[in-house]
């Protein structure tokens, strides 16, 4: 462990074949400590941004499907608390049950597709689509004139 450890969020994954799927869809990690076979340690810096998969089943299917996108915070910031992430973070979106984590998996696509980093978008664009994937409207796709105004909003307000 570094000195500047205590700052770092950690995200737990887990991986039981066919029982316990947790993994990162995107984000940069500073590190990366294996536990064991099925479990290891990713942690990120203050500000990043990343997306965060929960699944799980038992004999009779899927009982768990859910995506976060988490934005990390400093140390004594406000957060929220999220399961399997130390100790929480701005919580951008947050969904549960496998239409609505497919829908924001094809949105995250979808921005791919357009050569924009997931990590990179604007916090209000992933609240925006919180919000309407929840209500089960079609988000708004993400342009370049949305992310160059958030670029420049954020050079304004630190």
């Amino acid at each position: 462990m570094r000195a500047d450890d205590s700052n770092l969020t950690t995200v737990e994954l887990t991986f039981i074949e066919k029982r316990i799927e947790h993994w990162i869809r995107f984000g940069r990690p500073v590190s990366d400590r294996v536990l064991d076979k099925r479990h290891r340690l990713l942690s990120f810096i203050p500000g990043s941004t990343f997306g965060f998969i929960r699944w799980a089943a038992n004999d009779y299917g899927t009982v768990v499907s859910c995506l976060a996108i988490v934005r990390t915070v400093e140390r004594g910031a406000a957060f929220q608390t999220v399961p399997f992430v130390w100790p929480g973070g701005d919580l951008l979106l947050d969904v549960s049950g496998w239409p609505q984590v497919k829908h924001v998996l094809e949105v995250i696509d979808q921005i791919e597709r357009f050569d924009f980093d997931p990590c990179a978008v604007s916090p209000d664009h992933w609240r925006h689509v919180h919000n309407r994937v929840t209500t089960g409207q079609e988000p708004r796709p993400y342009t370049h004139t949305l992310h160059t105004a958030w670029l420049k909003r954020a050079r304004l307000v630190p």
